[in-house]
């Protein structure tokens, strides 16, 4: 990517008045993403980004990579990192606990919910069906996510990046690398050969 287009793609983010407008669409906005999180982590990633880079323009596609990135390769859960992440790049200190809060607070009422209605939960026929349902639809979200930003990787033609993707997919699918390693493998390459600036 050359200035005129990193110049381009900045140009294009939103930054948005840190009031208290802000803070309530970001708490909402979280709240609602994190309520329809089934199927693994790994959902909120193209909610977040379908939210904040697509609809906000908050944050960049490159923000987004940054972000599960960081995220994966941190101790927790990934929504809860993600979100973190999110909160602070966008509000510091205030933005990174509203986020949490807000993705937190979903699963603490439905667990709560969840833990006096147990045995009808468990034993419904019909809400399996229909977390059957929307765990297809997560994994829909997470392939499409997954081939826009292959796609936008893609149009920088850079064979480095590319090359990286396709073993990581490989190393992972057909050899059950264990994805940490992975990640780990991967940030050492970027810090030893991807140092100029065309791969921002």
């Amino acid at each position: 990517m050359d200035e005129r287009q990193k110049a381009a793609t900045q140009h294009d983010l939103v930054m948005p008045k840190r009031d208290a407008h802000f803070f309530w669409t970001l708490f909402k906005s979280t709240f609602i993403i994190s309520a329809f999180t089934v199927g693994g982590g790994f959902v909120i990633i193209p909610l977040l980004k379908a939210k904040y880079v697509d609809e906000y323009h908050w944050i960049s596609d490159k923000d987004t990579l940054d972000m599960v990135a960081i995220a994966q390769s941190m101790p927790g859960v990934i929504a809860v990192n993600s979100a973190v992440i999110l909160g602070y790049r966008m509000a510091g200190v205030l933005g990174t606990i509203v986020a949490l809060v807000a993705t937190v607070l979903p699963c603490l009422i439905t667990l709560t919910i969840i833990s006096y209605c147990y045995d009808f939960f468990i034993q419904n026929a019909y809400i399996k069906m229909i977390l059957r349902g929307m765990q297809c639809g997560a994994t829909a979200l997470i392939v499409n996510v997954g081939i826009d930003l292959l796609l936008k990787q893609g149009k920088k033609k850079l064979l480095l990046p590319l090359a990286i993707i396709v073993a990581t997919f490989i190393a992972n699918l057909v050899f059950d690398v264990n994805i940490m390693a992975l990640i780990i493998i991967d940030g050492i390459i970027g810090f030893l050969f991807m140092r100029d600036r065309k791969y921002d």
